[in-house]
């Protein structure tokens, strides 16, 4: 059959296929069935390389270049499989800040966990712990945003006597020990700027103190890593350590 008599819907299924092989054969993104050849207890990507990934993702959403998200039946049923994320990103609920979309990710390539002001918590711990321990996931990005709702909260609470809701107290209380040292007498909108990055800091601290994180840190199979989405720019930044 020519192209001019192909129908539109076997054409774009064409398209599609063709943009998916050509994919497959790109050799940092191994399809899953030779990934799933690796041992174990390792990863086919590196952290370094899962970071770089990241950042080119964003690159082409700031960009206007995302190809986020065309589903494809070969993609489904291969996930079916199993997953192998190259990266877990713990993030904020607000819903501006989808990772799959500001990285620019498929199906299978981040496992996300999200709750509001990205705060550690049992039910997260144990989520993280699972990405580590069995999806081997290289790399670990604790993610804040500018305008965190959650943050804000937290400010007024700790600077100005705020109460809130029961519930949205005990979410306030995880993020106040990131708030000490901070001045309360700067704008508030620099305020808020550094309590965000305060916040990131502070978790990424307190995973490096957990028992997995220290000893897989001694090995260097892992990193871990902040970062704030800037949410005029659509940029993610990330931390220096």
């Amino acid at each position: 059959m020519s192209w001019r008599t192909r129908s539109p819907a076997r054409a774009s299924r064409a398209t599609t296929s063709r943009r998916f092989a050509t994919r497959s054969r790109n050799p940092r993104h191994p399809p899953r069935t030779e990934r799933a050849l690796a041992n174990e207890n390792s990863h086919p990507w590196t952290a370094e390389q899962a970071l770089e990934r990241l950042k080119e993702g964003n690159a082409r959403f700031v960009n206007g270049e995302a190809h986020f998200p065309t589903v494809q039946k070969e993609v489904l049923a291969d996930l079916t499989k199993g997953q192998q994320p190259y990266a877990t990103i713990l993030g904020c609920s607000d819903s501006r800040v989808p990772p799959e979309v500001i990285f620019d990710a498929h199906l299978g390539e981040l496992f996300v966990v999200r709750v509001a002001g990205n705060v550690l918590g049992s039910a997260i711990f144990g989520t993280l712990q699972y990405a580590g321990a069995h999806l081997r996931t290289p790399l670990f990005v604790v993610m804040g945003h500018e305008g965190c709702g959650a943050v804000e909260a937290a400010i007024a609470s700790k600077f100005h006597g705020a109460e809130h809701k029961s519930r949205i107290e005990l979410l306030v209380e995880n993020i106040l020990p990131a708030l000490d040292g901070l001045d309360g007498t700067q704008p508030p909108g620099d305020l808020l700027h550094a309590a965000v990055e305060s916040n990131v800091r502070w978790t990424l601290r307190t995973l490096r103190e957990t028992p997995e994180v220290k000893a897989v840190g001694a090995t260097s199979a892992m990193k871990l890593v902040g970062a704030i989405y800037e949410l005029e720019t659509g940029r993610v930044r990330f931390l220096e350590p």
